[in-house]
């Protein structure tokens, strides 16, 4: 229903220009169209948007992949995919620049993890994919940021309406741990907020 969860490191559209512009006066406005997967039940998955329009946050509730203990054989991976519509004010268009990601991780000996998003408009056949690793033992809060430079940015083609879908995948891999115990990777936490978060580059039409 949704095509996939999230930025973009592709190559540079035909319409945009190589120098950002400051973030219009009005902000921009973000509707979640679809929320599909483990990762992101029903009602478990929000969006807000800064004030300056500078950046917008997804925050997730339950979205932890975990083996061994109880857990259960399908609970290693955990996908959240999202489409969103995102409104930009008349006159500009967008594109993601970077995207902090946060959350924690308990990894016992020998166990690993990995978490990997896909980010792309709407019918662009070009596809930005990013991929970060974890090695137990592990305990503890971690954050991991892509930053895209200007010439790589794709930016929604002017006048254009597409969603900006974003797919997030956690991984957890037992290995050689004791299955006893239990591994996870969480973008959540126990207050059931934490976020990711992706910074805007503006463009006039």
């Amino acid at each position: 229903m949704l095509a996939s969860l999230a930025g973009v490191a592709t190559a540079l559209s035909a319409t945009a220009s190589t120098t950002p512009t400051p973030p219009p006066q009005n902000s921009m406005v973000i509707d979640v169209v679809s929320a599909n997967g483990s990762g992101c039940p029903l009602g478990t998955a929000a969006v807000t948007v800064s004030p300056d329009s500078k950046a917008f946050t997804v925050s997730y509730s339950e979205f932890t992949a975990q083996v061994g203990a109880d857990a259960a054989a399908t609970a290693f991976r955990k996908n959240c995919q999202l489409g969103l519509n995102v409104n930009v004010p008349q006159g500009y268009t967008y594109a993601i620049a970077r995207v902090d990601y946060r959350g924690f991780a308990h990894l016992e000996p020998g166990a690993k993890a990995t978490q990997s998003s896909v980010y792309y408009f709407q019918g662009e056949p070009n596809t930005g994919k990013t991929k970060r690793s974890f090695a137990g033992p592990l305990d503890g809060d971690w954050q991991r940021t892509d930053t895209f430079g200007v010439g790589s940015l794709s930016f929604l083609p002017c006048g254009e309406k597409r969603y900006l879908n974003i797919n997030t995948e956690l991984r957890v891999n037992a290995g050689r741990s004791d299955k006893r115990k239990a591994s996870f990777l969480t973008m959540d936490s126990t207050d059931g907020n934490l976020d990711t978060v992706y910074h805007v580059a503006w463009k006039r039409c």
